[in-house]
């Protein structure tokens, strides 16, 4: 799919995200890789700095193909996913999680 905008690619990307299974495996991959990444700068292990692309993405894809049965949106948008991604977490940490629900339900009700 194109989207001009980022606004207009969010609700697909939560689409993207429509099981609240998928949401958490990527708020547990993300906030461990960013955390083993903060631990290695800390002790000034470069090194580390993988651990949040590799764990981030090494939980998220899989999430993708096994809970979703879809392709991951970076696939296609990688920038906007990379936003999407933060966006979505701090909804969740803030407790917005049926929100992000009611936004998936609406994108594929109206896509489908």
């Amino acid at each position: 799919m194109e989207f001009s905008s980022y606004e207009e690619f969010w609700p697909y990307y939560v689409a993207m995200h429509s099981r609240a299974a998928t949401r958490w495996v990527h708020l547990a991959g993300t906030l461990t890789g960013l955390a083993l990444t903060a631990y290695g700068l800390a002790r000034g292990r470069t090194r580390y700095l993988a651990a949040l692309p590799l764990i981030g993405y090494g939980t998220a894809w899989p999430a993708h193909f096994l809970i979703e049965g879809n392709n991951p949106a970076t696939f296609a948008h990688p920038g906007w996913s990379l936003r999407g991604d933060a966006q979505m977490i701090r909804m969740m940490l803030a407790g917005r999680d049926a929100e992000l629900d009611a936004i998936a339900q609406k994108w594929l009700a109206g896509n489908r």
